[in-house]
């Protein structure tokens, strides 16, 4: 059933001894804004929440090489790989970009939810999607501490003669920082895209069991936790409230007598209540 109500979120995470989004630009390091909270993009937020769409075995479009279950190695050849797509992009001189847009809408969930532009070299065809999910950066609570540690390597990468020699890097993560993001989805931009409720409830239990199957050397497994998510569904299309609005009514702060916070229990979470509108509130996986 295609979704008939304005759906709100925020979703609180902790991140301890992680490094939770690098930055290429600064060496690796945790990103930071220049009041020293943490950040972590959207785009990487929406990377997390396609590869557990794709675990619970949704068909998805933009897939990371390291968790590509297909066999294509670019987005064309997955495009070329529907077969009323490719005969689409085919059609140099009466291309249906609304059938292309719907078909591709159909046939992954990561289109129909957060849109898609498709467009490659060569081909005159450019279709552009807007999905109805939209998720924001994530930001810190308070300032983070970041620490970095020396490492060493001491095994040689190719034969040479003599002793192994250790090679110096830099390994970064933040000590500990309580993170929030918003997000919403829109029912006009659902309409379009054929998302539906059953959709949502999906990205729902993406969001519950976000950093699941996500460790690495920099996230190891239990580093970063998903604690709670705040879910709003309007009565209509527009919504009772502006996003804004609700997503500002939860309020975080930490706790009086707290000066280096550790957990989640150091902060005091309160949500302001909206007549008509109360958030479902659901524990982290």
């Amino acid at each position: 059933m295609i979704l008939e109500h304005k759906i709100d979120f925020t979703v609180i995470f902790t991140v301890t001894n992680a490094n939770p989004n690098g930055d290429p630009l600064n060496g690796n390091r945790p990103r930071q804004n220049f009041d020293g909270l943490g950040e972590i993009s959207d785009v990487s937020i929406k990377r997390k929440i396609r590869n557990r769409l794709q675990d619970g075995g949704e068909k998805i479009f933009v897939q990371s090489a390291d968790h590509a279950e297909d066999g294509y190695k670019s987005l064309k050849t997955r495009v070329d790989s529907v077969k009323a797509l490719k005969e689409i992009m085919a059609d140099k001189k009466n291309a249906d970009t609304d059938k292309f847009a719907k078909i591709a809408c159909a046939e992954w969930m990561d289109t129909r939810s957060f849109g898609q532009v498709f467009a490659f070299k060569g081909i005159s065809l450019s279709v552009g999607i807007r999905g109805p999910v939209s998720v924001q950066q994530a930001v810190s609570i308070d300032p983070i501490t970041i620490t970095s540690m020396q490492i060493t390597k001491s095994v040689n990468s190719e034969d040479t003669v003599g002793r192994a020699s250790d090679t110096i890097g830099m390994k970064h993560f933040v000590d500990f920082g309580l993170y929030r993001f918003n997000g919403s989805i829109n029912v006009q931009l659902a309409e379009k895209t054929g998302f539906s409720s059953e959709d949502a409830d999906k990205i729902k239990e993406a969001l519950r069991t976000l950093f699941e199957n996500d460790a690495s050397a920099a996230r190891p497994d239990g580093s970063m936790t998903v604690e709670k998510i705040y879910w709003w569904e309007h009565s209509s299309k527009l919504g009772q409230h502006s996003s804004d609005k609700v997503h500002r009514s939860v309020h975080i702060e930490r706790k009086e007598n707290i000066t280096n916070p550790h957990s989640i229990d150091d902060y005091i979470i309160t949500v302001k209540s909206f007549e008509g509108l109360e958030p479902e509130i659901i524990e982290g996986f």
